[in-house]
This record gives C-alpha cells, structure tokens and sequence, in this order.
C-alpha cells in the first residue's frame, strides 16, 4: 500500500477542525477513523498492478551520445480500469526520460509507454525493473509492484572521426592513382600503360613498349593492395585515463582514453578496408579481451564497432609480453602493427621496450598514444606558486614521453603521440604515408 500527497494535504487540513473542537481528542479519533475507512476502500479499489503484463520492444543498439526510444505495451489483464503511474527504470548513465509514465487502462486494454535514452557509457545497458502504482479512485492511496521485464541496449562507439574520412579517402584516391598524380615508391607494383606526357619522371619510360608502338610509352603505378593492417588496443590501466571533453554529453570530464584510441581504430580500419587492406582487430590486457580476424572489407568495421562496444579498461598492468606472443601467433605473413597504447615511461619500460624488438623484427610497428591537453596546459602555468609547481610537473611529464617516443624511433618503430582530437586523422595520416611509399 502506499499514500499520495492528497492523503497528507487532509490530515494537515483536519488538523484546524481538531484544534477548534471543543473535545479535541474526540474530533481526532473521529476525523482519524474516517481517513483511515477512506484509505482502506480506496486501496481496495484499486486496480491490482500483479494483473498488468509487458511486453518490451527490443533495440538491439544505438551510438553513444544519440537517442533511442524504448517501446513497453502494457496490458491490463484484470478487472478494473487501471489508473496510476508507471516506471521504466534503467541505469542512470542511460539518462532515462521521462522517469515516469502516466496512464490510464481500461479492463483487458492495453497502453504503449515509451522511454527515452540518451546513454553516455558504452558497453550492454540493462533494464533494472518495471514499477506500477495505481491509485484509487478518491486518489488518497493505492498499490504498488515492481517487476523485472528483460531489457538490454548495446551502446556503440560513436565513431565521430568519420567526418575525417572523406578527405583521406581522397588522398587515398591520389595516391591509389585515380588521379593524375602517381607515385612510385618501394613496394608499389606495375598498374598500366600511358602515352608520355611532359612532367613524367623519365625513369618511368618503357623502353621496350616504346619500340613496340614508336612512341614514348610510361608506366603507372599504384601501392600495393591486399596487405595486412594488424589493429591492437591496449585496454590496461593506463587507457582508463580521462582526457581532453567528452563530446557526446554535457560534464565536463573527458573521455577514457581508450574510447579515444577506439575512434581512431575505427578511422584507420575504415581507410585500410577501402585502400583494399585486411585489417584485423585484437584487444589485450592481460588476456585478449576482444578480436576480429579474417573479417571482409565490406563487413569489418560492423563488426570492430561491435567487438568494441562492451570493453571497459582493466585497473591491471597490461602483459606486454603475452601481448606480443598473441600478435605473433595470429599474424604469420608481414603486416602493419597498429598499437594503441599510452607512452607511459615506467609502464613501457618494464613491458613494451624489452619485448619489443621481436615485434619489430618480423612487422611493421606503429605505436600510437593519446596525449593529455591539460598538461600542455599546466605547462603554460605561471599565475601564483602553486601553478609554477603544476608547470614544472607538467614539464617533467612531457619531457618523459618525449624520452620514451625517442627510444621507441630508435628501435625503428614509427611514434604518433597526439591530443584526443587530432589522433584519429594524424593516425590516418601516418597510414598514407605509407602508403604512398610503399612500406606496408
């Protein structure tokens, strides 16, 4: 049983008549047995929530940041017309609206309520219960239930460096030799055939097809296609880190840094599957997390956005060495490998760098990490002590992965360390240079 407001506004109201009456405790007796009647048939006529049955309309999936809406139908199986509140309850990250629902059932009817979500966590969100109450129809009380209806959203990465796309797709289209302008680099293969024109580099002339047709005939090139893009995310402690503005919501605190190396991953597959390379995904900490292998270029970006979606960083140290073992053994032939990582000097110290030249020596490694912006920030800071201290902080730290990106470029491996914003193209960027130059 539960009360309504009007319940206490009469209580508070047959308090004037109390405190006038002659015999005040008589009045309260009185006025108190007929409240308590009033709310005894009012509960009992009631609609009873136990009669009411839901059926959920299932989303199987919605980007971070946008909207869904959830559809419930709930059928009054009982006797009684139903009148009352009812509540979708979901996980408050997923920002439910409105928290109540209300409505108003005839006897063996039924009501669609829909919910809205506007989630600002990844990963699979679960319903947690369905709350009826209905109200009698003196509306001083009535009854409540609350039941489980399964209910499950899978919020997906919401891959806002797509707008980055189309100008890389025409660098791409460049270099590919869709446009006039073709390059030649090691590692690029024969194309075709063409009628020299003035500008052409001389080395490019066929000598041979030149006689044949007795005139001066140059060859075209493009890169290489069908190689492998090996995409690894390093999902340990060091990607739980927030940094930079979390775009899709309205606090201030950042996005993890694994969720930003995620929209980069997604940028990098995206322009390999279209440049005609297999891109393969794997997500590792201390085990593997999360893999695509083997994916088609018309499928692999579906299934890296669903692969992604319910990893969460581990507070754990990250086992480099398992790490590289598990790159290793799924990637036999040459291939470009892609790490996501933090250049954090102790946590690499002590894991990347001594297994590193392993992975060198048989791949192409590329390692790529999110820098935070608030340290360049403090870095600039001379306000008062405090900031000075902030500054020299700061500058230390930079200065720590500037050591670090130098040793890893010394070992022959490529480094991008970037702000939040600018990884995804400068990752892209550093994939087309390559690209071009042929040493995929």
């Amino acid at each position: 049983m539960i009360l309504t407001g009007r319940t206490g506004l009469i209580a508070l109201i047959c308090a004037l008549p109390i405190a006038l009456s002659p015999w005040p405790s008589t009045a309260f007796v009185v006025l108190l047995a007929v409240l308590t009647l009033a709310i005894v048939v009012d509960v009992g006529l009631a609609a009873s929530p136990s009669r009411l049955q839901y059926t959920r309309w299932h989303n199987s999936s919605v980007r971070l940041g946008e909207r869904v809406n959830l559809g419930l139908l709930v059928h009054n199986g009982g006797r009684r017309r139903f009148r009352g509140k009812i509540r979708d309850a979901w996980a408050p990250s997923t920002r439910a609206d409105p928290p109540t629902h209300r409505v108003d059932i005839a006897a063996d009817r039924a009501q669609r309520i829909d919910t809205c979500l506007r989630p600002v966590r990844r990963g699979d969100q679960q319903s947690a219960s369905v709350t009826a109450r209905s109200i009698g129809p003196l509306g001083l009380a009535g009854r409540q239930k609350s039941r489980r209806v399964a209910g499950q959203v899978r919020v997906l990465p919401p891959f806002l460096s797509r707008k980055h796309l189309p100008a890389r797709l025409a660098k791409l289209r460049e270099i590919d030799g869709l446009l006039p302008t073709l390059h030649r680099g090691q590692g690029t293969e024969f194309d075709s055939l063409r009628e020299y024109v003035v500008g052409d580099d001389v080395r490019s002339i066929d000598w041979r097809a030149t006689a044949r047709r007795c005139d001066v005939v140059v060859r075209t090139w493009r890169p290489e296609r069908d190689r492998r893009v090996v995409i690894v995310l390093d999902t340990g402690r060091t990607a739980a880190g927030r940094v930079g503005v979390d775009p899709t919501a309205a606090d201030p605190g950042g996005w993890p840094r694994l969720d930003w190396s995620m929209d980069a991953a997604l940028l990098l597959a995206a322009l390999a599957s279209r440049a005609g390379d297999n891109v393969d995904f794997l997500a590792y900490d201390r085990i593997t997390q999360a893999g695509v292998f083997g994916a088609g270029r018309t499928e692999v970006l579906a299934r890296l956005v669903e692969a992604m979606a319910s990893l969460q960083p581990a507070l754990i140290e990250s086992d480099a060495n398992a790490m590289v073992s598990a790159i290793l053994r799924r990637t036999r032939r040459r291939a470009l490998v892609v790490l996501l990582t933090d250049l954090n000097a102790s946590a690499l110290d002590e894991g990347l760098l001594p297994v590193l030249p392993t992975l060198s020596a048989r791949h192409r490694v590329l390692v790529a990490a999110v820098a935070d912006p608030r340290v360049d920030e403090l870095a600039n800071g001379r306000a008062d002590a405090a900031a000075v201290y902030d500054a020299a902080a700061a500058e230390y730290s930079r200065n720590d992965r500037r050591a670090i990106a130098s040793r890893l470029r010394r070992g022959g491996v490529e480094v991008i360390d970037a702000p939040p914003t600018e990884i995804a193209p400068a990752l892209a960027d550093a994939y087309l240079a390559m690209k071009a130059a042929g040493r995929l």
